[in-house]
């Protein structure tokens, strides 16, 4: 019983407890033994004759950072992601040809993987496209989801062969993590692969995980027509625009029986009161991307919205494609700007960005709940942890939100050490050597 380690902080966010001034997180066989103030702890563990190795980190520590959205196999396609573009047809236009010329797949999400850790995020929502990335959140230890992505699939081919196809692409997936599917977008595939996919993850207990509201092209529009699309005989979105329909790509997808509460969406930029109502009634969490939507060239998603709706966040930094990095705190500081310039005042901002980084992507992808849950500090839960260089305090909280990226001290995944600066000390394993 002594091989536990107690990690001691100046201050501890459980996400689901206030805040702890010099507060602990005992850790046992990757399991959180006890969280609480540091003199507490102690005392309990010595009460049950333990006697922990005890680690102390001056600054903050949280829930490891929860990257709801990324596709970890363009981390090699950084090119694209510095440039700047007028909307999503421009930035593919520049994409595909880079990823047609080919990489190393399961290289370039291998990095993605070690960059992620490297910024205290230890779960991840990863869509996968070609086969050789597949296995980085299995390799890497990382928790979360790894989701087949399906795309570009007509009704007669799907029938044909598209389903089989795809069931023994998911079936292949390694786990752990989780699997699920990830049907692209709703203009991306025609009606049959939308209406089976969900059906195919659901008899296999997976997730679901779709882009949408991410092009304009998907906003709900006025129109005449008088009878509802779904009996028209429209084989796809692009038929239903085709035929004048104004119907959200959002109610599009809900009449398909995509959304609820195993399927989270990418982006939700172009999102009316009625479609978020959607969401919400679906029970369907959103991850937002504000780096990623900039550099599309994008509106801003309506944060602002979202949080005085009720509408369950989380945050994804998609991928190097898009984006200028891979630090989920700067995109967490970047909605806090859009927050704030939407005019969200309210003085929780802070509080529901930092939840929306943890326990709102675990929630997003299920893995907030069971035996293996994480995204928050909890006896029984895995010890996934992130150190932060931020000085304790009543702003500990601003100063995270707003200035944490590049400011991540240690991660710990299930116990482990897996990444650690030169001022923070790693505790012995329980066999004594180096973890």
């Amino acid at each position: 019983m002594n091989d536990v380690t107690l990690y001691s902080a100046g201050q501890v966010f459980p996400v689901t407890a206030p805040p702890i001034a010099e507060g602990a997180v005992a850790v046992q066989n990757g399991r959180i033994l006890h969280v609480g103030e540091r003199a507490w702890v102690r005392r309990s563990l010595a009460d049950r004759g333990i006697v922990p190795h005890e680690v102390h980190w001056p600054g903050v520590l949280i829930p490891g950072l929860v990257n709801a959205h990324s596709h970890l196999q363009y981390t090699g396609m950084a090119e694209v992601g510095q440039g700047r573009y007028h909307g999503f047809e421009d930035w593919a236009r520049a994409f595909d040809p880079v990823y047609e010329r080919g990489r190393d797949w399961a290289a370039d999400a291998a990095d993605g993987a070690a960059r992620l850790i490297r910024t205290g995020t230890t779960a991840v929502a990863d869509v996968v496209t070609d086969v050789d990335a597949a296995s980085a959140l299995h390799d890497a230890r990382l928790h979360g989801i790894t989701y087949w992505e399906v795309m570009s699939w007509t009704n007669a081919d799907w029938a044909r062969t598209g389903r089989r196809q795809v069931e023994d692409a998911l079936d292949a997936l390694p786990t752990p993590p989780g699997t699920g599917l990830s049907p692209h977008a709703p203009y991306s595939l025609d009606i049959e692969p939308l209406l089976e996919i969900p059906d195919i993850v659901r008899e296999r207990g997976g997730r679901i995980h779709i882009h949408l509201g991410e092009a304009a092209f998907e906003s709900e529009f006025a129109h005449d027509q008088a009878h509802a699309w779904h009996t028209a005989g429209l084989a796809s979105f692009q038929e239903l625009r085709d035929a004048g329909f104004g119907t959200s790509a959002t109610e599009f997808v809900d009449q398909l029986g995509v959304l609820g509460p195993d399927c989270h969406i990418a982006h939700g930029v172009y999102m009316s009161a009625r479609d978020r109502a959607i969401l919400r009634e679906r029970h369907t969490s959103v991850a937002l991307c504000p780096r990623s939507n900039a550099v599309i060239g994008l509106e801003e998603p309506p944060i602002a919205a979202y949080l005085r709706e009720g509408n369950p966040i989380a945050v994804g930094t998609d991928s190097l494609s898009s984006s200028p990095s891979l630090d989920l705190l700067a995109d967490v500081a970047e909605l806090a700007r859009i927050a704030r310039a939407q005019g969200y005042t309210d003085r929780d901002l802070h509080a529901r960005l930092l939840n929306a980084a943890t326990l709102g992507g675990a929630h997003a992808m299920g893995i907030d709940v069971g035996p293996d849950r994480t995204g928050y500090l909890a006896v029984g839960a895995l010890a996934d942890l992130a150190f932060f260089d931020v000085e304790p305090g009543e702003d500990a909280v601003v100063e995270l939100v707003e200035h944490g990226a590049g400011r991540a001290a240690a991660t710990v995944i299930a116990g482990e050490v897996r990444h650690a600066t030169a001022a923070f000390e790693t505790p012995p394993s329980p066999r004594g050597d180096a973890s």
